[in-house]
This record gives C-alpha cells, structure tokens and sequence, in this order.
C-alpha cells in the first residue's frame, strides 16, 4: 500500500504562483511514477505531470508545459508541482496519484486551487 498526502492548494490571483506538495509513503516506491491530476466538472480528472520515483524523469501535459514544474526530494519523501503564471483555467481540485507505468492505483485525498481573474 501507498499512502499519498497534498497540501498547498489555496486561493491566488491570475499570474500568481503555488507549490503542491505530496508527502508519499508506504511500500518501496522504486519503480514506481508520481503523477498530478486535476479534476473540475468538466473534462473530469485530467493529467498535469508526473515523475518517475527512481530516475526523475518527468512528463507535462501541454497545459502544463512552460509553466509548471514537477520535482521530488527523496530524502523528504515529497513530490512538488510548482505552479507559475497561473490562470483562472487551472483553477481545480489538485491529485497526486502513485502507481507503475501504465497504472495509477494509489491516490490522496486532493487540495484545492482557485485562481481568480
């Protein structure tokens, strides 16, 4: 089992910037990706980004590219996405999802962003 625990979520004017945090524990996470998510009414729950635990590889979605940063200290057993220039479209419920390539099975219980224009 993993657990995974975000905070960081908050209220931030449009060009504003956040830091998401997910605390990550539980099993031996040597293979495994931790990715973000983000979930409004519509499209639902979509992909950000994501990072591999073991190599640091990473992965944005095009929304995400340019302006959003994730990252990870091992030593902290925390994932980051740092969030830049935001606007009021990424304004969302924020997940990190735990979970092998082509799998997420493990998730936490999300933080709120809202970004006001």
């Amino acid at each position: 089992q993993v657990q995974l625990a975000e905070s960081g979520g908050g209220l931030v004017q449009t060009g504003g910037s956040l830091r998401l945090s997910c605390i990550v524990s539980g099993r031996t996470l040597s293979n495994y990706l931790i990715g973000w998510f983000r979930q409004t009414e519509e499209p639902g729950r979509v992909f950000v980004a994501r990072i591999g635990w073991s190599d640091g590889s990473t992965f944005y979605a095009n929304s995400a590219e340019g302006r959003f940063t994730v990252s990870k200290d091992a030593t902290k057993n925390t994932v980051y996405l740092q969030m830049n220039d935001l606007r009021p479209e990424d304004t969302a419920v924020y997940y990190c999802a735990a979970g092998e390539p082509g799998a997420y099975n493990f998730w936490g219980q999300g933080t709120q962003v809202t970004v006001s224009s």
